[in-house]
């Protein structure tokens, strides 16, 4: 068996490891000043405030200082090149999208060779037939740093529009190419953001910005979310201003237009949980109708099918129910129930000829039911085990597929026959020298601190000893009605055969159980989340799986935020954190970009006294200890062009632990360039990262992956 077959660990620390580990870091001296704000009368210092301007010399310095300190602590950990090589093998094989049917009746399917840095678009005329490339995201940068977001075809089947983000940022453009002969039109649209064509006609809708201010393109706040109409053939100056709602600046709104092209469906959001929606007759230029003003609950259109809206919707049903509305009369007072609230959360409508397949979740797990047109169930859909679905299908064809996906298994698509209930595999990937059989999942439900019962998939190797001294990855979120299912990872791969544990636990926050679960977790109930991360920890230790010195935590986003916050309220319990791209500021959050529009989940510090006080009690920038308090060995990933939650927040909290008396552990910061919060990332940056992050958790717990068994 070669090295590269399996990478097995020894928990002895080899004498490099232990002599990098008892070197203690020097840091750069971050620019800093004496800013302080004042919150209701507290008085609140922020003396890294000019870390914000990241634009300005002093920020761009200190991070190239950052990025060699941290490239140097990673360089003289031995085995970082062979981790490399083994990711490399890992996400080396090829990985096929759900293809999905046009107006035309070709098939397009996304597929990527193995290593190439973005997915390309390919098309078909039957499944299984001779491929086409119709777009190849990769030739559109020298880097793979440009991302396909989006593919939309016009009714009539002409022309397709696609969506692009450069460098990871949210900011989107689109163009236009000829659908029968691939022709790139000039059709050139800039400054558009969460958004997609909504075709009508020869031309289409989306949603954008106005231009910002030059140099502040990834940091200043977002307002003023417009809706345009753009017809093919002239410039994006000459583009209809449709709707725009001055009145309320921080709010997005979405378009949405039937395949009939008659109706406008305008969705709201930013300021509530939900979302809000009216519609306008525009093939007679009728007047707004507004269906649902306030943003209290979900709301989104499934379709419009002979006269019928078709809603999902948690207003009187926080997990969900289907509603139809008449077109002429669509007020929520008139919608009619079609499929009522289950003990399921609703997930997913796809209309199917004359059926629906209707996703829900339950215990943090995808189940998919077929029902009539009439609201009917008829059956479930087996699937293999705890997993994730995705479907495409349409109303005019009973032509069904779906993927599957789990920890141990690969992305596989399946067609599914509405008439006799069967799938029918079509295609997985195969992953050379990994046997997916030589693991297992499970599920536990495990009390929170106040009583709660939590659930969390626990992965490992079949044959693992609950010995206590396993190296477990601990991964969570919980927010923003966010559920994590379970889904696979070729990156995790290397941590499961190497002997870890991979555990992903269902906080409260999230959306495993409506809204209520999520209400659970919002606000002034947001330390029911970190209770409940807490809680998991103490469960895999109480339960002989591990032992804190043998627990890595991660999380990104608010997950980031997670990590950070557990990591101040109980840095005993771990030996590695890993918080990437968080938010890390709860004070000032909301200033920039689109950070006000995560109100309805944190609240702000402008809101109340009260507000104010309990987003001050668990900021992490704030509450780092400086007392001597041992934190574990910490390391920020951020991204230079993260127009989502803004590098300053890893930038101040990076350099107020590096200040703060936290024990000799590392305390690194890893800031990539061109690249953002994460979608669209090349592979070739997502093996970077990930080598540099297990490389760290792998240094820090005293683990050497190199070391391989003799049976050759």
């Amino acid at each position: 068996m070669t090295i590269h077959k399996a990478i097995f660990m020894t928990l002895a620390a080899s004498s490099i490891l232990a002599s990098c580990s008892k070197t203690r870091t020097t840091y750069p001296e971050a620019p800093a000043d004496n800013t302080a704000d004042n919150y209701f009368g507290i008085e609140v210092k922020d003396p890294y405030r000019p870390l914000e301007n990241d634009t300005s010399a002093a920020t761009t310095a200190w991070v190239e200082q950052e990025n060699e300190v941290t490239e140097e602590y990673l360089s003289r950990i031995p085995f970082r090149s062979k981790i490399r090589e083994r990711l490399t093998e890992l996400n080396n094989y090829k990985k096929s999208g759900l293809p999905s049917k046009s107006k035309s009746g070709k098939y397009y399917f996304y597929e990527n060779d193995g290593l190439q840095n973005q997915s390309v678009l390919y098309r078909c005329d039957t499944i299984g037939g001779e491929a086409e490339l119709f777009l190849d995201p990769n030739a559109l940068s020298d880097d793979g740093t440009v991302a396909l977001t989006g593919l939309s075809f016009s009714n009539n089947g002409k022309y397709a529009a696609y969506t692009i983000s450069r460098s990871g940022s949210d900011w989107t453009e689109i163009f236009v190419m000829d659908a029968k002969t691939k022709e790139l039109l000039p059709d050139h649209i800039e400054w558009a953001k969460f958004t997609d064509a909504a075709w009508a006609g020869d031309g289409f809708y989306y949603s954008a910005y106005p231009r910002p201010e030059e140099g502040k393109e990834f940091s200043n706040a977002n307002e003023n979310h417009q809706i345009y109409y753009h017809k093919i053939g002239t410039p994006q100056s000459d583009d209809k201003l449709v709707y725009e709602d001055p009145a309320h600046p921080l709010h997005f709104h979405s378009a949405y237009v039937p395949e009939s092209e008659d109706l406008l469906f305008v969705i709201g959001a930013g300021e509530g949980i939900g979302s809000s929606l009216m519609v306008k007759d525009i093939k007679n230029n009728g007047e707004w109708v507004v269906i649902e003003p306030s943003q209290d609950y979900d709301i989104a259109i499934q379709d419009v099918i002979d006269g019928k809206i078709y809603i999902s919707t948690t207003a009187d049903a926080p997990k969900g129910r289907l509603m139809v509305a008449d077109v002429k009369n669509p007020q929520r007072a008139n919608w009619k129930e079609l499929i009522p609230e289950q003990e399921g959360v609703l997930k997913g409508i796809n209309f199917a000829g004359n059926n629906m397949l209707v996703s829900y979740e339950k215990d943090a797990s995808h189940h998919v039911y077929m029902y009539g047109r009439d609201g009917k169930l008829i059956r479930e859909i087996e699937l293999p085990t705890y997993g994730s679905v995705a479907i495409s299908s349409d109303k005019d064809s009973d032509g069904v597929f779906y993927s599957f996906s789990s920890f141990t298994y690969p992305s596989a698509v399946y067609a599914y026959d509405m008439e006799s209930g069967e799938s029918k595999f079509i295609k997985a990937p195969e992953i050379k020298d990994v046997n997916m059989a030589d693991y297992v999942t499970e599920q536990v439900f495990y009390p929170s601190a106040d009583g709660t019962k939590i659930p969390m998939f626990i992965t490992y190797k079949k044959g693992l000893e609950k010995n206590g001294k396993n190296p477990v990855y601990l991964y969570g979120y919980g927010g923003f009605n966010v559920s994590l299912t379970p889904g696979f990872s070729a990156n995790r791969m290397l941590w499961l055969e190497n002997g870890g544990i991979y555990a992903q636990a269902n906080l409260r926050g999230g959306s495993e159980y409506g809204e209520e679960w999520h209400q659970a977790g919002i606000k002034q109930n947001k330390l029911n989340v970190f209770n409940d991360f807490i809680a998991a920890a103490e469960y895999l230790i109480d339960e002989g799986w591990t032992s804190p010195e043998h627990l890595t935590i991660e999380g990104g986003s608010n997950g980031g935020l997670l990590v950070g916050a557990t990591v101040n309220l109980r840095p005993d319990l771990f030996k590695v954190a890993i918080p990437r791209v968080g938010v890390m500021d709860m004070m000032r959050y909301h200033l920039f970009t689109i950070g006000w529009n995560w109100a309805s989940d944190y609240g702000t510090s402008a809101d109340s006294p009260e507000m104010a006080k309990y987003l001050l009690g668990y900021s992490p920038i704030h509450n780092i200890k400086n007392d001597g308090t041992k934190y574990p060995a910490i390391l920020v990933t951020t991204a230079d062009h993260d127009d989502r939650v803004v590098p300053a927040h890893s930038f101040k909290y990076a350099a107020t632990l590096q200040a703060s008396d936290t024990g000799d552990a590392p305390k690194l910061i890893r800031i990539d360039s061109n690249a953002g919060h994460g979608a669209g990332k090349p592979m070739s940056k997502v093996i970077d990262e990930y080598t540099d992050i297990y490389s760290f958790i792998f240094h820090n717990l005293g683990i050497d992956p190199t070391e391989t068994n003799q049976n050759k």
